[in-house]
């Protein structure tokens, strides 16, 4: 298989006061493992081994390697949009996960991401993708991505009001949400949403000692009940930090992203898990933040 032609802007910029954080070798091996997904068609395939491309997949893959200092080159960035434009379903104004699949909200509001991240025109796709979301996002999973997607193309839906009410209900009486060793995840997901949907944080006090109490011994975070830290959830709870600009324990939480590095420079959702490349997404996310000034 043609292997994919990337560009370097710079390689991430590391804070020398964490530890564990990848090497300017390891970044390009990372890029090499992302390089080797991506697919005839534009596309990128969720893990080594799987030949099809998926919308999902592509939009974390060019994410991670901007993150980590790529860029596509220009042929390889003009066969990635026409992959991205045959997911839109012009009949409903949503994305598929594929051509010709069925949209939902995850893949509309990942759509709208993955076109800001290729810079393409978003007329065609801007307004049928937000009356979509606004549309179809129901549940507390689906209004959190929807309003990601929303963010991506700097609009508002017209359910904010509703979608708001809704994740309110969630709360705790301390503004915090969910309870026992997944309180930081929760917490820290409904707390982003909130913050998206333009609603006023009264408890940030409150919010950060929850995220803090969650960080693990292993250095991340996880689902509750769940014996293993895991990049998702680590990803949630650091994205919230992000925007409250704070951060937990910057070394612990690296030296746990480094342990979910693969030899192949690819990372698994958890340690020892096979890479996938929305492992990868989130290990340079997490490492972009923890890389801050």
């Amino acid at each position: 298989m043609k292997r994919a032609a990337f560009v370097l802007l710079g390689v991430l910029v590391l804070a020398p006061c964490v530890q564990a954080q990848p090497t300017r070798e390891q970044v390009r091996h990372t890029v090499g493992y992302t390089a080797k997904l991506k697919r005839e068609d534009g596309g990128f395939a969720p893990a080594a081994g799987v030949e099809k491309s998926s919308l999902r997949a592509t939009s974390s893959a060019l994410r991670a390697l901007r993150y980590f200092g790529f860029e596509l080159g220009l042929e390889d960035n003009a066969k990635c949009e026409k992959f991205v434009a045959s997911c839109f379903d012009k009949a409903s104004g949503g994305f598929a996960d594929v051509p010709g699949g069925k949209p939902d909200v995850t893949t509309t509001a990942v759509g709208l991401m993955a076109v800001v991240e290729l810079k393409m025109p978003r007329e065609p796709y801007e307004a049928p993708a937000v009356k979509y979301l606004s549309d179809n996002a129901k549940t507390f999973d689906e209004i959190r991505i929807a309003v990601a997607g929303l963010e991506a193309v700097e609009k508002k839906s017209s359910q904010a009001a509703a979608w708001t009410e809704t994740v309110l209900k969630m709360a705790n009486d301390d503004a915090t949400f969910g309870k026992g060793d997944g309180k930081a995840r929760d917490t820290g997901g409904a707390t982003v949403a909130l913050l998206r949907l333009g609603a006023k944080l009264e408890k940030k006090d409150e919010v950060l000692k929850a995220l803090n109490a969650g960080q693990r011994k292993d250095g991340g975070f996880g689902k509750a009940d769940a014996k293993t830290s895991d990049l998702e959830s680590s990803y949630r709870v650091t994205r919230c930090y992000h925007m409250l600009k704070a951060k937990p324990d910057a070394e612990k939480l690296a030296a746990f992203v480094a342990s979910c590095r693969n030899e192949d420079g690819g990372y698994g959702v958890t340690p020892g898990d096979k890479s996938s490349v929305s492992g990868t997404y989130y290990a340079a996310i997490i490492t972009h933040w923890l890389a801050e000034k």
